[in-house]
């Protein structure tokens, strides 16, 4: 077997595009979009027409923004058995309420086009408030997927608050340790992006969580090699043919560790601040993706205001 069918064998591959002709190809289990990828959706021609009918059937550039977004994942869902996910305006990052209120909007979209919520997965930055969101969300039913996810106090919450899924980025706290250290790495498992993602992993599976660890946001494909057997890695279409042209051999480097050991106690939200405050990589990449996420979704809203 090639790689990527290797590691279809111990964890569940996601495809992080909205290139339905990728996702056709390369058949992942679930998929997952995001303003970015919602923004070069938008520009290809496939889409136009769901982009106009998104504009023509919506009172605000907000609502048609959310319609587009439904439009391209409830085509993905045909086309995969698994969950597509669909973010939760990222300005909406620190409102506990309105995100709620937009992800029970976005599900209500998604159930008016025939896809039932089981299908989808609704995607929340991880800040204090964003994780108080996806608490309330869970307890209703709604699954959620805690993205834009640096440190560890970060999937600690998360945990903490029951959430369906958790995305920690693997490539985007590399790229932090290149821009501001002197680290230097010889091997995949020195990355600080996997070393993370790694002791996320082995702190679920002790203590018994049954959040999702979906390792996200990769820039090579020993980042991925380093992860296999995590729960679910959420992987760019170039990063899976490369997979699939490769025919040597995957080993399994996550295994569940024993989960005897009870779960520690939830962090208070003074807790979790002071520690996201104490890592200046994760609260420059949150604020950083925060930040770059809307400035993709505001170019979206242009597009469709300008149709």
């Amino acid at each position: 077997m090639n790689k990527l069918d290797q590691l279809r064998t111990m964890t569940e591959v996601v495809a992080d595009t909205g290139d339905i002709d990728a996702i056709t190809r390369l058949k992942p289990q679930d998929a997952t979009t995001n303003p970015s990828l919602l923004l070069k959706a938008a520009q290809l021609p496939r889409f136009a027409d769901a982009l106009h009918a998104s504009k023509s059937g919506s009172k605000s550039v907000a609502e048609a923004s959310d319609q587009f977004a439904v439009s391209v994942g409830a085509e993905i869902v045909t086309i995969i058995p698994g969950r597509i996910s669909t973010e939760v305006d990222s300005r909406l990052s620190f409102d506990t309420a309105a995100t709620i209120k937009k992800a029970q909007q976005l599900i209500e979209l998604y159930a008016k086009r025939g896809v039932d919520k089981s299908r989808v997965l609704i995607k929340i930055a991880a800040t204090w408030e964003g994780i108080r969101a996806a608490e309330t969300l869970e307890r209703n039913g709604i699954n959620c997927n805690l993205t834009l996810l640096f440190g560890f106090s970060q999937a600690q919450a998360c945990a903490d608050a029951g959430a369906f899924l958790i995305s920690p980025f693997v490539g985007r706290i590399l790229d932090w340790y290149k821009a501001n250290t002197d680290l230097a790495i010889e091997t995949a498992e020195q990355d600080p992006g996997v070393q993370s993602v790694t002791r996320i992993y082995h702190h679920y599976k002790t203590h018994g969580y049954k959040t999702v660890v979906m390792g996200a946001s990769f820039r090579n494909v020993g980042e991925i090699e380093a992860l296999a057997g995590c729960d679910r890695l959420t992987i760019s279409p170039d990063l899976l043919d490369a997979l699939e042209s490769d025919e040597s051999e995957l080993p399994r480097l996550l295994t569940k560790a024993d989960t005897s050991q009870p779960a520690l106690p939830p962090l208070a939200e003074s807790e979790f601040r002071w520690d996201l405050n104490e890592d200046q990589m994760a609260t420059e990449k949150l604020a950083e993706g925060i930040r770059k996420f809307t400035a993709d979704q505001i170019a979206l809203e242009k597009m469709l205001s300008e149709l």
